[in-house]
């Protein structure tokens, strides 16, 4: 081999290497360029309030409204709806932004969203009913209620899969087989997961599993012996006032629901936004099939603690047993012993709030791997928030804290 084609390879690899950085760098500065700013004052946005919050609470609407206002700029976000609760009522809601961002449709407090994975809290609710009339059983295997999720190298339970714990895949985000699929009902779904083997044995280690969630969905429809959608409407969404909240549907979506984007680079809205291709989320049933609003997530979290909702003559604490609350809102534990920060179906987390650690139970929601919607509840100071917005990738969970920390007294 002569000497020039000796140098030659080498200087082929090096500008080979090169150019791939150059296309990240260049495409990043076209992007960076060419984003639209959705909002580019904060004190511009426009919104759309509920009613006029009462005067005890006025203080505290104001300075949660700037604070929205200033991270739907500093997001790039079209949109969010949020909503308050405490001791039981609606203290505040209000819808910031656009709902379509082509027409510049205002978002309402009744603007529906999807929401994503905070969908499994709403499902866990119905686990809840069906345990208190002896219908479920926790620490059956799944196969009890789903015999056609096939056995496994080791049992699976009903706990587990609530839990994440049982080992069982997750879907494969925006290119999951799920999304391009319809299904009728949750065993429907099983087709393109049941077959695989668990990825640990359950309850030593934590994952997050949407397919767990759908065999879930699957045991509710089984124990319920009616339609799981059916089910979730007759028994959760009406029962709690939630007539905002449905199951989305490709066929027929949701009347009043938002459009949905996604940030078309580095999975970060100041960079612009592209509509969301329209996803079927039959298959996931509980998982992520839910649309709802602000207001009905909060209505949802006062009734699970015990509050009862207005106009219900103040039966507090009928819709689920206070054990069982506390059964489905406590962390499970692994095998080792070690805490896993997650209920059966709830989210716990320790924020800062008030210049001190708190736990917070509720849960956040994906959807196409990013954060579209956050509903939260303090139990110790007795707030609960919502937040939702139309774009994946936002920090809903951020703004409601922020919110949260407006209202405490």
């Amino acid at each position: 081999m002569s000497k020039n084609r000796k140098l030659k390879w080498p200087l082929i690899i090096v500008c080979g290497v090169a150019v791939v950085p150059a296309f990240v760098l260049g495409l990043w500065a076209y992007t960076a360029l060419t984003a639209e700013t959705y909002h580019p004052n904060a004190k511009d946005v426009t919104s759309v309030p509920a009613a006029v919050p009462r005067e005890k609470w006025a203080g505290a609407a104001e300075q949660a409204r700037q604070l929205v206002r200033a991270s739907l700029a500093e997001q790039n976000l079209p949109g969010f709806s949020v909503a308050v609760g405490i001791g039981g009522e609606i203290v505040w809601a209000e819808g910031f932004g656009w709902a379509d961002l082509q027409n510049r449709t205002p978002i309402k407090p009744d603007t529906r969203f999807r929401i994503g994975t905070a969908s499994t809290a709403l499902t866990s609710a119905a686990v809840g009913l069906l345990l208190e009339q002896g219908r479920l059983k926790l620490d059956d295997e799944i196969q009890t209620y789903v015999p056609e999720f096939p056995k496994k190298q080791w049992p699976v339970t009903l706990r587990q899969l609530m839990g994440h714990t049982a080992g069982v895949r997750n879907d494969g985000g925006d290119e999951g087989p799920l999304m391009e699929t319809h299904c009728k009902r949750p065993v429907d779904a099983l087709q393109y997961f049941a077959d695989k083997p668990l990825l640990f044995e359950p309850g030593t280690k934590y994952r997050y599993s949407s397919y767990g969630w759908i065999l879930v969905s699957a045991a509710v429809e089984a124990a319920a012996g009616e339609p799981f959608l059916s089910f979730m409407e007759k028994q959760v969404f009406e029962p709690l006032g939630m007539t905002e909240t449905k199951a989305d549907s490709v066929a027929a979506p949701a009347a009043g629901r938002a459009s949905s984007y996604f940030p078309r680079f580095a999975a970060d809205p100041k960079y612009g936004l592209d509509p969301m291709r329209e996803i079927d989320y039959s298959c996931y049933a509980g998982a992520s099939a839910f649309v709802s609003t602000a207001s009905d997530l909060v209505r949802f979290a006062m009734a699970i603690n015990g509050h009862p909702r207005q106009g219900s003559g103040g039966q507090a604490g009928t819709f689920l047993q206070p054990a069982t609350v506390q059964l489905l809102q406590t962390s499970q534990r692994l095998a080792s012993g070690k805490e896993t920060g997650y209920g059966l179906g709830w989210d716990l987390e320790s924020v800062e709030f008030g210049g001190a650690q708190t736990i917070t139970v509720g849960h956040d929601g994906d959807s196409l791997g990013g954060m579209v919607a956050s509903f939260v509840t303090f139990p110790k100071h007795g707030i609960v928030v919502a937040v939702l917005s139309n774009s994946s990738y936002a920090d809903t969970a951020g703004v409601a804290v922020k919110v949260a920390q407006a209202f405490a007294r």
